[in-house]
């Protein structure tokens, strides 16, 4: 048993490193799972499990709402919805100090409710609010930053794929995990907005004043975005109401979001091409890493690495909030060297078995959701934790002039905001479970 677990540290270490050497996460899983369980059990074992674990691991009913939602957040990228939504909350917004970065924050958290993916709102929202930030004089710490941070709020505020992927590991209900995540999302946009207030309260050079608009063209920009609330009311309020379930939900989105698109003729007939083919590239890849990671897991457990871990931690002495700080830092830390899907398939497996072995006065379906929405958020902040955060290296991408380093100096201020969102969920838990008991 001794030697199972050696080698299963040792597969661990091994895929560690071949990440460190850029092998994409699917193929270093499935390398270092195969072999593994090759060493365990047998070359023939690995055959076996291949013959019906792909079957098994795709036909989840479940899994088929991951390629509506990357379909309806791809479409809705071609739709121009990220520009429609900047300009309503630039109307309402922008004639504030630093308002034209609070109405980033707004826009990208109405995109991420369409998107559902934090690197898509941070690409798309660079591309629409970094142009405006900067026609305002913005000061390029806060503008790279306010947008490298406001992508975060792709992965909670529903529909979101990694928290379908969550619920499926844990095997809890999704829809009470979209439920539990939205006022936490809500939280996350307030506290990003007063920390841009703060902030230019401190520097008021750093953003100025936007321009006020008239009575009308305020009218104008809040009616141009009607077709986005409308989607985002049908989808999560019929999930919500249980009208019907995430499955047929993010079909109509995706559904409602190309008429949208054809009727303003922004997305014809090459773009829905684009969108469909872009769709089966984000989906081949979640399933292949949903493949490798199943697989992982099939060796770790024949090495008994997950329960050891769970022993090693329960038998520390240490108190259960002290032993869920020390998962949320090796999360922040992970998050420095894999996107956010591939985090949560390797170590929830790891750590769900940790937390669900102790005592934090509520039952597992509950701490399910709790300990869900936390890990979420604290995944999150590895996209903006240098020196590896993928969000700060694509918002990047579109403004080459400004040193990287300012840009994470940039999201600094939002990190600690996130923080102490995480602080406030762990002392009270009612703010992640209210709403669930309340539609219950």
């Amino acid at each position: 048993m001794e030697s199972n677990l050696l080698i299963g540290v040792l597969g661990l270490g091994a895929l560690i490193g071949l990440i460190a050497l850029r092998m994409p996460i699917a193929y270093a899983m499935i390398l270092v799972g195969a072999a593994g369980v090759s060493i365990l059990s047998g070359p023939n074992i690995v055959l076996a499990q291949l013959k019906d674990l792909a079957y098994a691991q795709f036909s989840i009913y479940d899994l088929s709402v991951v390629p509506m939602f990357v379909l309806m957040g791809n479409i809705a990228t071609r739709a121009g919805l990220s520009g429609d939504l900047f300009r309503a909350a630039n109307a309402w917004l922008g004639w504030m100090r630093g308002g034209v970065a609070m109405a980033a924050i707004a826009a990208c958290a109405g995109f991420g409710a369409v998107c559902g993916s934090s690197l898509a709102t941070a690409s798309t929202m660079g591309q629409v609010a970094l142009p405006e930030l900067r026609r305002y004089r913005y000061s390029p710490v806060l503008a790279t930053g306010t947008i490298a941070a406001g992508g975060v709020l792709g992965i909670l505020i529903p529909p979101s794929v990694v928290l379908v992927i969550y619920a499926i590991i844990v095997e809890a209900n999704i829809i009470t995990m979209f439920i539990a995540a939205f006022i936490p999302g809500l939280i996350a946009v307030a506290l990003f907005m007063l920390t841009i207030a703060v902030y230019v309260a401190v520097r008021p050079q750093a953003g100025p004043r936007g321009e006020r608009v008239t009575a009308a063209e305020l009218r104008a920009a809040t009616l141009g975005i009607s077709p986005v609330a409308l989607i985002f009311g049908l989808v999560i309020g019929g999930i919500y109401l249980g009208v019907f379930n995430p499955t047929p939900a993010a079909a109509i989105g995706a559904f409602l979001v190309a008429i949208y698109g054809f009727a303003r003729k922004r997305v014809g007939l090459a773009g829905f091409r684009q969108s469909l083919l872009q769709t089966a590239r984000t989906t081949g890849m979640i399933y292949l890493i949903l493949l490798g990671a199943e697989l992982l897991k099939i060796f770790l457990s024949r090495g008994g690495v997950p329960m050891a871990a769970a022993d090693l931690m329960i038998s520390s002495g240490l108190s259960p909030y002290m032993i869920l700080v020390l998962l949320l830092i090796a999360l922040i830390v992970l998050g420095c060297l894999m996107d956010s899907l591939s985090m949560i398939l390797l170590a929830i497996p790891f750590f769900w078995p940790v937390i669900s072995g102790m005592d934090f006065g509520m039952d597992e379906e509950t701490l399910k959701i709790w300990f869900g929405i936390i890990a979420l958020i604290v995944v999150e902040l590895g996209l903006i934790t240098p020196p590896v955060g993928m969000n700060v290296f694509v918002i990047n991408a579109f403004s080459p002039d400004v040193p990287m380093r300012q840009t994470f100096l940039g999201v600094m201020p939002f990190f600690a905001a996130e923080l102490l969102r995480v602080a406030l969920i762990v002392a009270f838990p009612g703010i992640v479970l209210f709403l669930p008991q309340l539609l219950s």
